[in-house]
């Protein structure tokens, strides 16, 4: 096998949560423009629609289903379509995720009564840990359906340094979020691995998303992450594109259990 050829995921059927925009796109375009056959799920159906749009204009393979990941009937469903329509399941990426407001601290490093640990409202906590925890629990017990029986699959979680770290601008539910979400890929590697399924974490830092309404769009954010990063800068989500493709692929095939980090240095400690 040459090289570049351990990296090739051409034919793989795929399904990238949360899809629509940032770094679930970015999966969904690395994988689509590799040759793999990409369903796109997510729940703001006007975007999906355009990006799927968009995709297949360029030749792609793509697919969309409107879908809530947090919905677990409606998102065995979904596989369950997707395990007709191609007959098996190669990789999926665990990707949906929404922010969880403002910290304790604002960008200026003031304190915010509205992050306050005493003010922050019991809906909101069960919101964001569904979508950031349970949907990945709903995501794997999806696929490993679709998985086991052919006896092989790459499971990538959207994970975040914030479940290594802690982040007093970033709102509180966030970080228990992603350490069990971190925590859930480890279980589910140990068991997974006998039946051929890999099960790893992408664990980004900061990326320019839509997530938070887009908050690091704005230059006060912006500048206030940026501090924080050795390489002050904040990542574009082609910066993570070679890290997805390369876990999907056939160059990851003794790798799992682990979560890799891509935050240009941000948990190394800031750097003036």
């Amino acid at each position: 096998m040459k090289c570049w050829e351990r990296f090739a995921v051409e034919g793989l059927t795929c399904v990238v949560t949360g899809a629509a925009s940032g770094i679930g796109l970015a999966y969904a375009e690395v994988m689509a423009e590799a040759g793999a056959k990409v369903t796109l799920l997510d729940i703001d159906g006007e975007l999906l629609h355009e990006q799927v749009t968009r995709l297949a204009a360029q030749g792609l393979d793509v697919h969309g289903e409107v879908v809530d990941a947090t919905d677990r009937s409606a998102m065995y469903a979904c596989f369950e379509r997707i395990g007709e329509r191609y007959g098996r399941l190669d990789v999926v990426f665990a990707n949906a995720g929404i922010d969880s407001g403002p910290g304790f601290l604002d960008s200026d490093g003031q304190r915010c009564a509205q992050g306050a640990l005493e003010n922050l409202e019991e809906a909101h906590w069960d919101k964001v840990l569904a979508t950031n925890l349970t949907s990945v629990f709903t995501t794997l017990r999806a696929a490993v359906r679709l998985m086991k029986p052919k006896g092989s699959g790459r499971i990538i979680v959207t994970t975040s340094n914030a479940a290594m770290i802690n982040e007093a601008i970033v709102g509180t539910p966030y970080m228990p979020a992603k350490a069990g979400a971190a925590s859930l890929v480890r279980q589910a590697a140990m068991e997974l691995a006998r039946f051929g399924i890999n099960v790893n974490a992408i664990a980004p830092g900061p990326f320019v998303t839509n997530i938070a309404g887009g908050r690091l769009r704005n230059p006060a954010d912006r500048a206030a992450f940026a501090l924080r990063v050795p390489q002050h800068r904040i990542a574009s989500t082609e910066e993570i594109k070679g890290l997805a493709l390369f876990l999907a692929s056939p160059a990851a095939s003794y790798v799992t259990g682990a979560q890799i980090v891509i935050d240009g240095g941000q948990m190394l400690g800031r750097v003036d």
